[in-house]
C-alpha cells in the first residue's frame, strides 16, 4: 500500500459515507431547531402570562389609587369638620364664660359689692397664721 493512502479509510466497513454524515448532521440540526422552537414557544407563553398579570396589577393599582384619593379627600373633609366643631365649641365656651362673668358682676352689684373688687384678696406670706 502506498504510504500516501494510509489515512484513506473510505473503504473500511462501518464508516459512514459523506452523504450519510451530512444526513446525520442535518437530523441533529433539525432536532436542535425543534427543541429551540419548543423552548421559544414556552418562553412566549410565559411572557404573555406575565403581560396579562402586569395588566391586571396595573388595573388594581389604578383602582387602589382612586380609592386612596377618595379616602384622603374624606379624611380632609372630616378634619375640616372637626376643626369647625372645635372652633364653634371654643367660641360657645368663651361666650358662656363671658355670660357667667357678666352675671357674677350683676350679682355683686345687687349684693352691694364693688363689681371690680377681687373676690379672693391676695394674702402675703407674712399675713398667714
Amino acid at each position: 500500500m502506498d504510504p500516501l493512502y494510509i489515512e484513506d479509510t473510505d473503504d473500511w466497513l462501518g464508516n459512514p459515507e459523506p452523504i450519510e454524515t451530512c444526513r446525520h448532521q442535518l437530523r441533529m440540526y433539525e432536532n436542535e431547531f425543534e427543541s429551540l422552537t419548543l423552548k421559544l414557544d414556552r418562553a412566549l407563553e410565559n411572557i404573555q402570562g406575565l403581560v396579562k398579570d402586569n395588566d391586571a396589577l396595573r388595573q388594581e393599582m389604578a383602582s387602589l389609587r382612586t380609592k386612596l384619593v377618595s379616602a384622603e379627600t374624606e379624611a380632609a373633609d372630616a378634619k375640616r369638620r372637626a376643626v369647625d366643631i372645635e372652633t364653634k365649641s371654643n367660641w360657645e365656651l368663651m361666650a358662656k364664660g363671658r355670660h357667667i362673668s357678666e352675671l357674677t358682676t350683676q350679682i355683686r352689684i345687687l349684693n352691694g359689692d364693688s363689681p371690680f373688687k377681687d373676690p379672693f384678696p391676695h394674702q402675703r406670706e407674712t399675713d398667714r397664721t
